[in-house]
């Protein structure tokens, strides 16, 4: 899909149109093999079995446990839904500490059922919750953490796990970025109690839209799969208080479409990121977030961190001179949730103890990435990053003048 954009001609800094005719997206979906996904609806549509856990759920639950290398996946509708279903299901209440650095459906999942988010500071090296941060936080109102794969880099797992089995406390993982990522040679779905992955048409991998919970507890696999499908058991049968969480066939099929190439995709993000990572290469005051190439990853996220002191542009500068370009790169995750409300006004001083998150939200972009990004793109985008930040005093005063 082509999205106009009004181009600030004020901004302009390669001539009179923009770079790119149609716009390259941050979390642009990923497209499996069409002829594949057609007929999977196809046979759905033929047998007029359209939801109510069917076979592609089926297909695609049994999938991806194996390729997680984790005893039970639990399809969902979407990733919230599944957040909140795990966190009820782990008997979470009172507090629960998470990252402000994350997106929002973290911390709503919990507000929305009545518990109160404590959102603690990140590591500065690798963005994820930081465990001295967390012990801080601890009060006798906590029942768990959530820890949150940001970008798909692992929390520090080992660290979380001491402090849930130090003082009591479950441990959850969001892990809607992280999906075919491992840590230390095991797949990111094994952690904690459970983990819950996004298949949002914006991740590696899709579903048009849901989600999936994943847990090695047969007794927590049995009363998640109550709880997404109104407590039923059986036809008539209802034993336990439960919710309208189930995925539908059309998105297992696509789910399975997905994940049959998923090792193309994470080629192409793989090859894009090497791309940046040389072509961003040596630009003052840039910094691109590294993975770690010892492990798997699906080099989704394509993160550069602006120091405006050595690049001469802020973050949002260069962010305004890339999107008059056509280029729609995006402010992860800002401004951390405890910045949106109802957190800003339920925590009002929470900035106090959250120092790396506030300086992180003000200098973190994502670039584009995934199959719809070619080599030749990646180049462009990093020419014209360069070329901005060369003029970067003209820019500023264009700027300036524009607002």
């Amino acid at each position: 899909m082509t999205h106009s954009v009004k181009r600030h001609e004020n901004l302009a800094i390669i001539g009179g149109k923009p770079l790119f005719s149609e716009c390259l997206h941050v979390g642009r979906p990923n497209i499996g093999n069409q002829r594949r996904l057609m007929s999977r609806l196809k046979d759905m549509l033929d047998r007029r079995w359209l939801t109510n856990n069917g076979l592609y759920v089926k297909e695609f639950e049994k999938q991806v446990a194996k390729f997680l290398d984790v005893k039970h996946c639990i399809a969902m509708c979407n990733g919230t839904v599944a957040l909140e279903i795990a966190v009820r299901a782990l008997g979470m209440q009172g507090e629960v500490i998470i990252p402000s650095f994350t997106f929002v459906a973290t911390a709503h999942c919990l507000q929305w059922q009545g518990i109160s988010p404590v959102f603690a500071d990140i590591d500065p090296q690798d963005f994820t919750i930081d465990p001295v941060a967390i012990k801080k936080l601890i009060t006798p109102k906590t029942t768990g953490i959530i820890g949150v794969h940001l970008w798909g880099m692992p929390c520090h797992m080992e660290a979380l796990e001491k402090i849930s089995a130090e003082y009591g406390i479950k441990l959850l993982y969001d892990a809607s970025h992280a999906f075919g990522n491992s840590y230390r040679g095991r797949m990111i779905g094994g952690f904690g109690s459970a983990e819950v992955f996004s298949f949002h048409a914006t991740k590696i991998i899709n579903t048009f839209e849901g989600g999936a919970i994943v847990t090695n507890d047969d007794d927590l696999a049995a009363r998640l799969r109550l709880m997404k499908n109104f407590g039923f058991k059986g036809m008539d049968n209802v034993v336990y208080l439960g919710t309208n969480g189930k995925m539908n066939e059309a998105s297992a099929a696509m789910g399975l479409t997905s994940l049959e190439d998923i090792e193309q995709f994470i080629e192409a993000n793989h090859r894009n990121y090497a791309e940046y990572r040389r072509c961003l290469e040596g630009i003052p005051g840039i910094s691109l977030l590294g993975y770690d190439e010892n492990e798997k990853n699906n080099f989704q996220y394509v993160v550069i961190e602006i120091d405006s002191h050595e690049a001469g542009l802020d973050r949002d500068e260069l962010l305004s001179v890339l999107q008059a370009e056509n280029v729609m790169a995006r402010r992860y995750f800002y401004p951390g949730c405890h910045r949106m409300e109802p957190y800003r006004s339920l925590f009002p001083n929470a900035s106090l103890w959250l120092s790396e998150t506030e300086k992180k939200a003000l200098r973190v972009i994502c670039l584009p990435n995934g199959t719809a990004v070619r080599r030749k793109d990646v180049r462009a985008i990093c020419g014209l990053i360069r070329l901005a930040l060369e003029n970067a005093a003209t820019l500023r005063r264009r700027i300036a003048l524009k607002n």
